[in-house]
C-alpha cells in the first residue's frame, strides 16, 4: 500500500489589501489573535458593486471563512499578517520576490 503525501497549501504574504484576490487580514491585540476577510469588488467579476469586509472574528475562523469564500468565488487568497498571527499548520506563508 502506498501513501500519498499531500503538499502544504501555500499563501502569499502581502503588506496591503490586493485588488485581485481575497485578503485575509490577521492581527493581534489585547483580546488575542483575530482576523477579517476582504473581498474587493474588482475581484468579484461584476457580482459586487463595493468592497466587502467581514467583521473581526477569531483568527482561525477568519482563515476557514477565507478558504470557503475563495473556493466559492474561485479566487486566490493572500494574507496580510503584520503581527505574526499565522499558524504553520494552516500552510506555508511566503513573500514573493519582486
Amino acid at each position: 500500500m502506498q501513501c500519498k503525501i499531500m503538499a502544504k497549501n501555500r499563501f502569499e504574504q502581502v503588506s496591503e489589501i490586493q485588488p485581485d484576490a481575497i485578503t485575509l487580514v490577521l492581527r493581534r491585540d489585547d483580546a488575542g489573535a483575530s482576523g477579517s476577510i476582504v473581498l474587493p469588488a474588482a475581484a468579484s467579476g461584476g457580482r459586487l458593486s463595493s468592497d466587502q469586509v467581514s467583521a473581526h472574528m477569531p483568527a482561525q475562523d477568519a482563515f476557514r471563512g477565507a478558504i470557503r469564500l475563495a473556493n466559492d468565488m474561485k479566487l486566490a487568497i493572500v494574507v496580510c499578517d503584520q503581527d505574526g498571527v499565522w499558524k504553520p499548520e494552516w500552510g506555508e506563508l511566503y513573500q514573493a520576490i519582486d
